[in-house]
């Protein structure tokens, strides 16, 4: 699976509205707390990878991030797949993988048509809206970040304003300052 996603900071009173006056269907709300780890043999943050867990509601999910795809969105291949959390934790760890950086956040999801939307409040951040659209292959990734555009414009959201770092990335660096 190909994920193309646009992340974009917003109003979410503003961005909530706007769902509702396009008949988005609200699925659900979700506590995230995502732990990060870099590898041994390279540096995901040089590579431009991610490894995280993810707990979410008693749940957890390893998912590896492949590199970025395009220049304008944050579209790279995707896998996920269920675990335990503290014994995942612990093979990563036993295997010299460090864990790397923690985000935490409030998520709402939407679905409109084949659009899932995020409305998400992250801590130390703000507020953020991510759009995405699946794909099977890399031939349609322009077309459909250029379908998410036009979606994200209602809100006054241009392509200038999308933000390719991640959540972690944007957390390391507000530790940074």
């Amino acid at each position: 699976m190909i994920e193309v996603e646009v992340k974009a900071r917003t109003d979410l009173e503003t961005a909530r509205k706007m769902l509702k006056d396009e008949d988005a269907r609200f699925i659900e709300t979700e506590h995230h707390f995502d732990s990060y780890y870099n590898a041994p043999h390279r540096d995901f943050s040089s590579s431009d990878e991610a490894l995280r867990i993810r707990s979410r509601d008693n749940k957890a999910f390893l998912t590896y991030k492949g590199k970025k795809m395009d220049s304008i969105s944050k579209t790279r291949e995707e896998f996920e797949t269920p675990v335990d959390s503290e014994n995942m934790r612990n093979i990563l760890l036993s295997l010299g993988f460090r864990e790397y950086g923690i985000v935490e956040k409030e998520r709402e999801v939407y679905k409109l048509d084949d659009f899932v939307i995020a409305l998400d409040s992250v801590e130390q951040l703000g507020e953020f809206i991510e759009v995405e659209l699946e794909s099977e292959s890399g031939s349609d990734i322009e077309h459909n970040s250029n379908r998410i555009f036009e979606f994200l414009n209602k809100l006054g959201i241009e392509e200038n304003d999308s933000i390719r770092k991640s959540y972690l990335e944007l957390v390391m660096e507000e530790k940074a300052k």
